[in-house]
């Protein structure tokens, strides 16, 4: 009577067959796991997005099967997409806002001629700077024309604007993606809302400022602008930077060698540009050990509040992280740097406060980091070098520091020993993670592991791509057989690292919940979950 049981069971089959009368659907490493819904997938894709792919499925076809989804959503309820898309954009949930205008310019190329016009209105919500108009210039033209409501939407944007505000747009972000603001102002051809207005476009379309014969005076800014390009020495930058809050981007390449230009600047750079330059500025000797630069940048670094006016990403602290601790780039190693340690340890902590503050659920969980072959494969949010091993072991550390009672595992066709604890530094577990050798998948071995052991644990909490396929038991299965065993209605938490449509959990149990990777939510949603408040 085994003989037939072994082959066709409800409670323990193999990961290479589907769960009997399941649903579940082949993944792309041969194994069988659910599909989460169109909603669900949305979010992955807004807040993980497809650069890179992963290790099983190409950036083109991951990126493709995330648009249809998208547009599935679209075309369901487009006001809701939208919706969706502003909120993850506005409060700074993804690590990058790309996905998020890529989506919008798909709901102004599929919708319903209600949800066109609105995913058009909506536009400066999500294209906050002129670096993202361009981008989703470049998504809409891959999807249809320019119409009057593209263009009067276009128009809006530089109009909604005031000239101070738009003088720097045009200043910081001259041209992206074969996109310049001369480009843009010629096709929307907007009229203007002001003579400043009116000067500014001339300027953007003409570079003729002192020709035009217009009576509107130029903002200081760029008068600022036109000196530094026309007087390009520090001791004219210095105080125009200072006056006028110049931004980098106005300065000609030859001043930015020049560590009193770097000085100037740091005294209102913006926070995400002071971690992307934290390298340069410590290259040219401003950021040195025990200066007064490096001590505003530490106090900025650890200050809560700062960073989430900033919308700084947590994922974007720790790739700042990883490569300033390094002494060279991702990209090359021809220029190097002397990391100041004040400094590294301030990015370490900057990436829990990122997080925000999130309330313990004080019960008993079981994490388990997926470091399998296919975690090592694409990249989180298109960041060089962050991979879904990477960043789910970043993560977890932010559990760890927030729960009292966490036992962290790795596994991949088997555990794999690991010391994590809320006493180590991020990039040490970044790099014990890095040179974990390379694993078939198997996502039960938590579960089976507590069974064998008898470890009274409430949640596990499984961060992976759910591309799994090696065990002779599915995970949902090995946690049911879990709970028989312990008699504690244990949950599971599914962490998705990479946007693909595959989860182990079971959809029909409403004791497991799907989250994004790297949601800035994510924290406080698990706790919840975790504590019965959700």
């Amino acid at each position: 009577m085994q003989r037939f049981l072994r082959h066709f069971s409800a409670k323990r089959t193999p990961q290479g067959l589907p769960i009997p009368a399941s649903g579940q659907v082949p993944n792309n490493a041969g194994g069988y796991s659910w599909t989460v819904d169109d909603w669900t997938q949305l979010d992955r894709f807004l807040i993980l997005g497809s650069e890179g792919g992963t290790y099983y499925a190409t950036e083109g076809r991951l990126t493709r099967e995330n648009a249809e989804a998208v547009v599935r959503c679209i075309q369901a309820d487009g006001p809701r997409t939208i919706a969706r898309i502003i909120e993850i954009s506005e409060t700074g949930r993804a690590p990058k806002n790309d996905p998020a205008l890529f989506a919008l310019a798909l709901c102004a190329a599929y919708g319903s001629p209600e949800t066109k016009g609105l995913a058009l209105a909506k536009l400066p919500q999500v294209a906050r700077i002129g670096t993202h108009l361009f981008h989703f210039l470049t998504y809409i033209e891959g999807f249809r024309g320019w119409g009057r409501a593209m263009r009067r939407s276009v128009g809006t944007w530089y109009n909604s604007k005031t000239p101070d505000q738009l003088a720097l747009q045009l200043i910081k972000y001259g041209a992206r993606d074969g996109w310049s603001h001369r480009d843009a102002l010629r096709l929307a051809h907007p009229v203007p809302a002001s003579a400043a207005h009116e000067l500014l476009y001339h300027w953007a379309t003409k570079e003729e400022p002192e020709k035009q014969g217009l009576e509107a005076e130029p903002p200081e800014l760029l008068k600022a602008y036109l000196q530094v390009r026309e007087q390009a020495s520090a001791e004219v930058a210095v105080p125009l930077i200072r006056r006028h809050r110049l931004p980098r981007e106005a300065l000609p390449t030859e001043l930015l060698t020049d560590a009193r230009v770097w000085e100037a600047l740091l005294d209102e750079m913006p926070m995400e540009a002071m971690i992307r330059n934290l390298a340069t500025m410590t290259r040219v000797g401003l950021l040195a050990p025990m200066s007064a630069a490096s001590r505003l940048v530490v106090e900025r670094l650890r200050d809560q509040e700062r960073l989430r006016k900033a919308r700084l990403h947590p994922i974007k602290v720790l790739a700042a992280l990883v490569t300033y601790q390094q002494g060279f780039g991702m990209r090359s190693r021809e220029s190097s740097w002397n990391p100041v340690t004040e400094v590294v340890d301030a990015l370490n902590d900057a990436f829990y406060l990122a997080f925000g503050n999130a309330s313990p659920s004080g019960k008993r969980i079981v994490i388990g980091l997926d470091v399998s072959g296919s975690m090592d494969g694409g990249v989180v949010a298109g960041i060089p070098g962050m991979t879904p091993r990477v960043a789910s072991a970043a993560l977890s550390l932010v559990m760890t520091a927030t729960e009292p009672d966490v036992t962290t595992l790795a596994f991949s066709d088997q555990l794999v020993p690991i010391s994590i604890s809320r006493s180590q530094r991020l990039d040490d577990v970044v790099k014990s993670v890095s040179g974990i050798p390379f694993g078939g998948t198997d996502c039960a071995l938590p579960m089976i592991w507590a069974t064998e052991r008898g470890i009274k644990a409430d949640a596990f909490v499984i961060l992976t791509d759910s591309e799994t396929w090696f065990g002779d038991i599915h995970p949902a299965q090995a946690l049911r057989a879990y709970r028989e065993k312990m008699g504690i209605p244990a949950k599971l938490i599914v962490v998705g690292m990479v946007a693909n449509r595959f989860t182990i959990a079971d959809p029909t149990d409403r004791a497991m919940l799907d989250v994004v990777g790297f949601d800035t939510a994510v924290p406080q949603i698990m706790a919840d979950f975790i504590g019965g408040r959700l």
